[in-house]
């Protein structure tokens, strides 16, 4: 069986600022650009059978620079819809709500293109995406091109647990590979935030 080889897309201007890039299409930096390219020959030694993306630019241009191909974008890998939160730092979000937390207190709405979303939404889309990789795990390696809090979803939904318990892994730096696999039959977190 292959493993789930999970890739946080290339550093862009709001990933360096933390600001919360949900929906929004934010370019990659020249950084973000050779970390990609960075990525290229440990992912080439893998040769994934099939690889999905988010649609958004940051994700596809990250799959493109790291040498992957026949890249299949898949609604489901979009970042978690920040709502009214999208481009605000934590910092920002929490002048006006003392204590927040994504991972518990999620986000407010915004507007029409930033209706927001609960963590529950993310958890069903990243369900939906597990279902689609399972079976071809059988087949070798598959790679996704994905966004951080996103991945954190699925790698805990990956291990079977319930998505707040994502808020237990660190955020995975831009650029960075993580993988998931199976073990003794059971799933596991492999190697999480690897340059």
């Amino acid at each position: 069986m292959g493993e789930l080889i999970l890739i946080r897309h290339g550093q862009t201007e709001w990933s360096l600022s933390g600001q919360h890039a949900g929906r929004t299409d934010i370019p990659l930096t020249e950084a973000g650009k050779t970390a990609a390219r960075a990525l290229a020959p440990r992912l080439a030694r893998r040769r994934p059978v099939a690889v999905l993306s988010s649609p958004l630019s940051r994700a596809t241009r990250t799959a493109e620079l790291a040498g992957l191909v026949d890249v299949r974008p898949d609604p489901d890998l979009v970042e978690w819809d920040y709502g009214g939160y999208e481009g605000l730092t934590a910092a920002q979000i929490q002048e006006t709500r003392p204590g927040w937390e994504l991972w518990r207190d999620g986000v407010v709405p915004g507007d029409a293109a930033h209706p927001g979303e609960r963590l529950q939404q993310v958890a069903a889309r990243t369900d939906a995406v597990l279902d689609r990789i399972r079976p071809l795990l059988a087949d070798g390696d598959v790679a996704v091109v994905a966004h951080g809090h996103l991945a954190r979803v699925l790698a805990t939904r990956w291990v079977g647990l319930d998505a707040s318990a994502a808020r237990l892994l660190g955020h995975p730096h831009p650029g960075t590979l993580s993988f998931l696999a199976v073990e003794g039959g059971q799933p596991v977190i492999s190697a999480w935030n690897v340059p």
